[in-house]
């Protein structure tokens, strides 16, 4: 497992105020695991991954056998970070009947009718599923507050959209998570810190390989020359809406096999520090066990 020092570095505390430029986005976090060498660290990092994974698959059973409990994953990050490639990794061992992934599109004409947090409350996980969300009701904080033209479609009521309105907005999304955990929901948030060289590799490679075309689109470079917009936006929003019941952890991602290590580490110790137990079987129900069992035998 991931030691301690490491993850309360990642993890935003409460009330503290973001800058982007302190957290480094590479592998060697410290000085200890510069001194293991990258190949060292890679090494480990696939262990934790897979030791994680089977972790994660126990506590996925216990979860859902609990029934009381849910799980929010939610992933934010900039284009080609890796949030795609994250979910299939680290959730590949868990029962996909009590895991949902959902992505947002563009919102529908019926979703900009509705409150912006409306879409995404509809696909909540239900008591017992791990639910992921691939962005997430942040966007309406992060993509909206770059390009505040977007706002129009949203239908609000007149007035000033400067900086209270955003804080208001922060506010919603505080008092959303506190209630969704304070009804059993564990919420875990990561934002995958990448580079902008890194980045910048990552779109070049998918022009240069046919068979990731596919993943290509203009608005990918588009998005990239607000680099400096978004910054600030994520800033704001990780120091505003990291709190103790829904914690925002800053992944770096220029190395996808060390944000994987992280994500999963993170994900499975939350989940186990439950607590849950299997339900408890009546007196009736152990008589019916029983007796079933008989019956197998002399069958």
């Amino acid at each position: 497992m991931i030691k301690n020092k490491l993850l309360r570095k990642l993890k935003v505390k409460e009330g503290s105020k973001v800058d982007l430029d302190d957290y480094e986005t590479g592998w060697a976090q410290n000085e200890e695991l510069k001194d293991a060498g990258e190949e060292a660290v890679k090494e480990a990092a696939a262990k934790i991954l897979e030791e994680n994974r089977r972790g994660l698959a126990t506590a996925q059973e216990l979860l859902w056998a609990n029934g009381s409990r849910s799980v929010l994953i939610v992933l934010q990050a900039l284009d080609a970070a890796g949030k795609d490639g994250t979910i299939r990794h680290v959730m590949s061992g868990v029962n996909p009947q009590g895991c949902r992934v959902q992505g947002f599109k563009v919102p529908t004409p019926e979703e900009l009718g509705h409150n912006f947090l409306w879409r995404y409350s509809k696909a909540l996980p239900l008591k017992g599923e791990i639910g992921i969300f691939n962005r997430s009701y942040y966007e309406d904080v992060l993509v909206v507050r770059v390009h505040p033209e977007l706002l129009e479609a949203q239908r609000l009521p007149p007035g000033k959209k400067g900086g209270k309105f955003w804080d208001d907005r922060f506010k919603d999304i505080n008092a959303f998570e506190r209630h969704l955990s304070r009804n059993g929901t564990l919420i875990l948030k990561f934002f995958l810190n990448v580079s902008k060289e890194e980045q910048g590799r990552r779109l070049l490679e998918r022009l240069e390989d046919e068979d990731k075309y596919w993943k290509f689109s203009a608005g990918d470079l588009k998005e990239r020359g607000f680099w400096d917009e978004y910054t600030k936006a994520y800033e704001a929003m990780l120091s505003e809406t990291s709190t103790k019941w829904a914690p925002w952890h800053i992944i770096p991602a220029d190395h996808k096999w060390a944000a994987r290590a992280l994500v999963a580490d993170i994900v499975t110790t939350n989940i186990q520090g439950l607590h849950m137990k299997y339900p408890k079987v009546t007196e009736e129900q152990m008589a019916e066990i029983v007796k079933a069992r008989e019956q197998l035998k002399g069958a």
